[in-house]
């Protein structure tokens, strides 16, 4: 099949919904992703490697914390951000994965419950990609329930001394800051975040190997050992298991967008797949009804995707958005990125699962997604709840 460069999935004109610069953010972010992802991210994904050197070009873009002001952040709205996830996932889910959790999951706390001074010395070194952040809330025994965390911070003096583990951390081993969320003895184990240099003494960072998933991303276990911190690596502003869920809100955001990119891939993969493929009667397999069909559903769901985010977008960037809003964008767009990913592979039959084409990669980077920043499940929860007023869980 000749190679197409991609033109954009958009049925509705769903782009005369967005500004020029909306667009324009898009565009330059399609453009790189094209230019400096594509042609590397299948030889990555084989070899387990994080592309490192693109780090300080993103920076260099604005995507970390993209929709933060100040601090040498671009100031993005939240729709524009959510343009420059989708076409990161288009790329890869690691790449995307990456991006957000610098963005959502370490920017994002500094910024909303740091001192002034954490601010002014890691958000902007954070934005250009000076240096790299990770999230330490999941542990090995706790994830759809994070209240259960059994790391705890102690305080000695005008120090704290923090132990526990933290399990699935994207970024972990090349993480400079860690934001470590932990349970304080001496405040009746309310949840507070600390600021932990990932150089201090007891702090340690393991890779997880044999992943057949997000293998362009770096995922690790943190073990942290008596590690001792000063009293200002708390921030001040955290308070309770509100503060770091706020900050998966942030992240779930991010996914919602980046998914539909995954799912633009695999759907205008298996388009230009169709339309040359030969079978029955020497006529393209785009011509056959039960490949129409797939087609239809997925450029349908993808329309209906991107819809709803941009309604979430808006409304977040007004200060309306609730949690339950980001969990519906986040719960269906996943759901229908994987769904996507599987009708791909069946066009594509067995040229499905090499990776001459994204599509397998893709399927096993959205398993993951699907069960990060909340399950597909717990989101239906956390929906129900909202629409019963009953909590289920």
């Amino acid at each position: 099949m000749p190679a197409f460069k991609f033109p954009g999935v958009d049925f509705i004109e769903f782009d005369s919904l967005l500004s020029d610069d909306e667009k324009l953010v898009r565009d330059n972010t399609r453009k790189w992703i094209e230019e400096n992802v594509v042609p590397i991210i299948e030889q990555c994904n084989r070899d387990g490697r994080f592309p490192r050197e693109l780090v300080p070009a993103m920076g260099e873009l604005g995507f970390f914390g993209a929709n933060l002001q100040g601090y040498g952040c671009a100031g993005m709205n939240n729709v524009e951000y959510g343009l420059v996830t989708q076409e990161l996932e288009r790329g890869d889910s690691g790449l995307r994965s990456f991006v957000s959790v610098q963005s959502a999951l370490v920017m994002y706390p500094i910024y909303a419950f740091g001192s002034d001074e954490q601010k002014d010395y890691w958000l902007p070194k954070l934005a250009k990609g000076e240096k790299i952040g990770c999230f330490g809330l999941t542990e090995p025994d706790f994830g759809s329930n994070p209240s259960g965390m059994r790391t705890r911070a102690k305080k000695d003096g005008d120090h704290y001394i923090l132990n526990g583990e933290k399990m699935w951390i994207t970024s972990g081993t090349i993480a400079d800051v860690a934001i470590i969320w932990a349970k304080v003895e001496d405040e009746k184990n309310r949840i507070r975040g600390f600021v932990v240099d990932t150089k201090t003494p007891g702090f340690k960072a393991d890779d997880v190997h044999g992943k057949w998933s997000l293998r362009a991303s770096v995922t690790s276990g943190l073990s942290l050992q008596d590690v001792r911190v000063p009293a200002s690596a708390l921030m001040p502003k955290s308070d309770g298991l509100k503060s770091p869920l706020m900050c998966l809100n942030q992240a779930r955001y991010g996914i919602s967008w980046g998914a539909i990119g995954a799912a633009m891939s695999c759907y205008d993969t298996a388009l230009q797949y169709a339309k040359f493929r030969k079978q029955f009667r020497d006529m393209p397999i785009a011509g056959h009804q039960l490949v129409q069909e797939k087609l239809v559903w997925m450029i349908s769901e993808i329309t209906k995707a991107q819809l709803l985010v941009l309604q979430v977008g808006r409304l977040k960037d007004s200060g309306k958005v609730g949690h339950q809003h980001i969990s519906m964008a986040k719960r269906n767009n996943v759901w229908m990125a994987l769904e996507c990913a599987r009708l791909a592979r069946d066009i594509l039959g067995a040229n499905g699962v090499a990776d001459d084409y994204p599509i397998m990669r893709h399927m096993m980077n959205l398993e993951s997604v699907k069960t990060y920043e909340g399950t597909h499940d717990i989101h239906a929860l956390i929906i129900g709840s909202h629409i019963t007023g009953i909590d289920a869980f």
